[in-house]
């Protein structure tokens, strides 16, 4: 396979009950052979993305100074900024040739997981960026969870398994800036080779050249979307969950071609995790004679803390 294939979210949202299973073999057949699928017909409209990228533009343009003042200590990066090079791939050391955000999940005080959850960071210099991307936020949660719901029902399970563990989920939305490159990077890409460790990522700007997919053959494929579209992977807790019947895809973000590197990349991934008591052990429909069982038992919660110690988010 040579490129990533498209999939349209309404056809699983249509009264045509042909058309829901079509969505549902599509996309489960894509995420068991390349793990990737580019996806259209999502909930996030035109005039919302421009004012998010509007908004992202704005604030890693701020000073320095003042962005540093959105680095919360004791947090492991879950919320506010994250300043150029702090985070690196699983295995390296290089830094990534990144800045970046996190927006976290938007609960109600009666929550259980109110106390588990830091606060959102408010960002005074910009008035509508925290409005903003709590809106993407949710149209973004909102699609993961019919994208959830249709990996259900191929995997066998009742539909709506997963909204327990995703609705009031540990996810993140993570708003990166790759700025320009003013010299050699000595080993460092814009995003080293990784997999994601949530259950699945929502990708916004993956239009341009740059973002890479590790086929089955070792070679890397261009994953670029059309505009209106998002591009969805399967994580390592999805994978785990699944048996690896669900491939997580490793991926990267390459630094462009010299006559590029006078420009900045954006884009916006948007983690979607669920709660930290689900249990990831493997599925029983997962596991036959030909597919014996491949992982240990484990929690959300425990296996995003090993996999946030081995990025140098949280010190030992």
């Amino acid at each position: 396979m040579q490129n990533i294939p498209s999939v349209d979210l309404r056809d699983f949202l249509s009264d045509d009950p042909k058309r829901k299973q079509k969505f549902v073999n599509e996309i489960g057949s894509a995420f068991e052979n390349i793990g990737f699928v580019a996806l259209k017909g999502h909930f996030l409209d035109d005039k919302l993305v421009d004012e998010l990228y509007g908004e992202i533009r704005k604030f890693f343009a701020l000073p320095v100074e003042t962005k540093h003042n959105y680095e919360i200590p004791g947090i492991g990066g879950q919320r506010g900024y994250v300043s150029f090079g702090k985070e690196h791939a699983k295995g390296r050391k290089e830094g990534d040739l990144k800045e970046f955000w996190h927006f976290g999940q938007y609960v109600d005080k009666e929550s259980k997981w109110a106390s588990e959850y830091p606060e959102n960071v408010e960002v005074k210099e910009l008035p509508r960026f925290n409005e903003v991307g709590k809106d993407a936020y949710q149209m973004l949660e909102k699609t993961g969870i019919y994208v959830l719901r249709a990996l259900a029902l191929h995997l066998g399970l009742d539909e709506f398994y997963f909204d327990e563990y995703a609705k009031e989920g540990n996810s993140i939305l993570r708003p990166i800036h790759y700025p320009p490159i003013t010299s050699e990077p000595e080993n460092a890409i814009r995003a080293a080779a990784h997999g994601d460790i949530n259950l699945i990522t929502l990708l916004m700007g993956a239009q341009g050249k740059g973002l890479q997919v590790q086929n089955h053959d070792g070679e890397w494929i261009d994953a670029i979307a059309a505009d209106d579209e998002l591009v969805i992977n399967v994580g390592d807790m999805l994978s785990r969950h699944t048996n690896n019947k669900l491939k997580s895809t490793i991926h990267q973000v390459v630094n462009p071609p010299r006559e590029l590197w006078g420009t900045s990349r954006y884009s916006v991934p948007f983690f979607m995790h669920p709660v930290s008591d689900m249990r990831l052990d493997c599925l029983d429909k997962c596991i036959d004679a030909e597919n014996p069982k491949k992982y240990e038992d484990i929690s959300a919660g425990e296996f995003l803390h090993e996999r946030l110690v081995e990025l140098g988010l949280i010190k030992k």
